[in-house]
């Protein structure tokens, strides 16, 4: 008996290494990637400062979009080498390529220093970086996964889904210390590059972590036998089968699961922050309250999914999300700024424009005037946080903004040389504010006047939706593919659905607001995805729970 609890003892003793191994590591690289959103604004202003309108612009689309866009492609180079070399090894090279580069940002000049120089650097860290995470999930969470213990494996996997949101938390809460213990000043200068500086400290405790473990046992089994596969890439997308696999656990979970997970953890923060105007400090520390009180979902959620299944918390979650976002959205919006929701009750703007004469004011090259009588009034409405609707005037007709039963024109700015437009303008735009200020609309909200209890119940609420679609997710993907081609053949899904459809939530919803502007239009974009995601996995995603993943 003494043995035999022994051996139970060293058992349980191993799998909490495993799960810890692969937990601080993937902690430490999901801290790693949010510094960069999170920093965004004082990243921007030291590297991108000085460069010309057009540059500038390039350089600030690829920062943002290079973390995500490349997530996919380092799925299948690290997936790859995760089948050939092995889980341990694979991750082992991620780990340390984005501490490194995450390291590097902290200590990168800026363009002040080394002009046109800077940018370039911290676009290439920054698709380091995105390389680097698509290869450390599929790894993490196979290695876990195939470490499981039959009808645990849900449990087990669900300790790596509390990373991203933990390395989120993380970076939050180092952030607003930092940022309070230096001062707006000395953070804005200097201060920023410290939660970069620090990752040096976390890498080092990570990787001592992670060389204490041992080989995955199943693909110690096909070394072992000889049956790993030698051509992972091809037998994952150029067969049939494979690759209806694979873009079934796209459609049918992970394009879902990305959305839910990116409005409930980034949207509503943004949302919180710039639709909303709370103070940036108090929308953080909100986030990370309820981050910290949902959090423990991943695991309740992922032990459930060992008794009824995967498939259905996933798409339940998805179904939540469908159902009920935009109610809670508007919830949200009377919380935090019930000033807003008040006047937007009782004063709803609305915009009476020729569509003929209203742009999409997007420019890519910065060389585009949007002067219409229309695009002045909707680009003031929009530098304002108001929302309104679009009404169709007659063709040619001089716009007018409604705030409710007042009306102020607008003025065509087309023919004005451009000093004396600035100063129309600025005039008019201060006319607006004046008649917004009349009509009740707040400049930002008042945080005397923010329920915050109620705040963080929402924001925890979206959380929890988190929790339902990624909590069972790992062990998913785990058992839709064989062990040979496995940390490949779920990567890419994975890495698509988060660093596209997920990655690229924000832009594309904020997109969608500043078109119509409707503050909670761009939920439609959530909403969609989740809805395909939720008919898709309902009808032609197979329940695997319990599958036999050694095969």
């Amino acid at each position: 008996m003494t043995e035999t609890t022994g051996a139970e003892a060293r058992t349980r003793g191993s799998d909490r290494l495993v799960i810890a191994g692969a937990s601080a590591g993937t902690v430490f690289e999901w801290y790693d990637f949010y510094l960069y959103g999170s920093l965004a604004g004082f990243i921007t202003e030291h590297f991108f400062s000085g460069v010309n309108a057009t540059t500038g612009y390039i350089f600030a689309l690829l920062a943002f979009a290079a973390g995500f866009a490349v997530r996919p492609f380092g799925a299948i180079v690290f997936g790859r080498l995760g089948d050939l070399w092995g889980r341990k090894n694979t991750f082992l090279v991620t780990m340390t390529l984005m501490g490194v580069a995450t390291f590097v940002v902290g200590l990168l000049p800026g363009y002040d220093r080394i002009g046109v120089a800077a940018p370039v650097a911290l676009i290439v860290m920054r698709l380091i970086q995105g390389l680097a995470l698509g290869g450390e999930y599929g790894g993490a969470a196979t290695y876990v996964a195939e470490h499981a213990p039959p009808g645990k494996r849900g449990l087990y996997t669900s300790w790596i889904q509390t990373t991203a949101t933990l390395g989120l938390f993380l970076s939050l809460i180092v952030i607003i210390v930092v940022r309070t213990r230096l001062g707006e000043d000395a953070f804005k200068a200097w201060g920023w590059r410290i939660p970069f500086l620090a990752s040096a400290l976390l890498l080092i405790v990570s990787l001592w972590i992670r060389l204490r473990l041992n080989e995955s046992p199943v693909f110690q089994k096909m070394v072992d036998e000889g049956t790993t596969s030698k051509a992972p890439l091809t037998e994952s997308f150029a067969r049939w089968p494979n690759l209806k696999l694979v873009l079934l656990a796209l459609a049918g979970l992970t394009a879902g699961q990305a959305v839910v997970w990116y409005t409930g953890q980034f949207y509503s923060l943004f949302f919180l922050e710039k639709m909303l105007k709370v103070d940036g400090v108090l929308t953080n520390g909100l986030v990370a309250v309820a981050l910290l009180l949902a959090t423990p979902f991943f695991v309740v959620f992922g032990w459930l999914s060992d008794r009824i299944g995967r498939k259905p918390i996933i798409l339940a979650g998805c179904l939540l999300a469908v159902l009920t976002y935009f109610p809670i959205f508007k919830a949200i919006t009377v919380a935090a700024n019930p000033q807003l929701a008040a006047a937007s009750a009782a004063s709803p703007v609305t915009v009476v424009a020729d569509p003929a004469g209203c742009n999409f004011q997007f420019d890519p090259v910065g060389k585009k005037t949007f002067a219409s009588s229309c695009d002045l009034a909707k680009s003031a409405l929009a530098n304002a946080g108001v929302s309104y609707a679009n009404q169709a005037a007659p063709a040619g007709a001089l716009a007018v903004v409604r705030i409710g039963a007042v009306e102020v024109k607008s003025f065509r700015g087309e023919a004005l040389p451009a000093a004396d437009l600035k100063a129309k303008k600025a005039a008019w735009t201060k006319t607006l504010g004046a008649a917004l200020k009349t009509a009740g609309y707040p400049a930002k909200a008042d945080p005397a006047k923010i329920d915050k209890p109620a705040l963080v119940g929402l924001l925890w609420l979206l959380v929890v939706y988190v929790t339902m679609v990624y909590g069972p997710i790992a062990a998913a993907l785990v058992e839709m593919f064989p062990a040979r081609i496995r940390y490949t053949s779920m990567s890419l899904p994975y890495h698509v659905g988060n660093g596209w459809f997920g990655g690229f939530l924000p832009t594309t919803a904020f997109a969608m607001v500043a078109a119509t502007g409707n503050i909670y239009y761009g939920l439609w974009y959530p909403v969609t995805v989740a809805a395909v995601t939720f008919v898709v996995g309902l009808l032609f995603v197979k329940e695997m729970r319990g599958a036999d993943i050694e095969g």
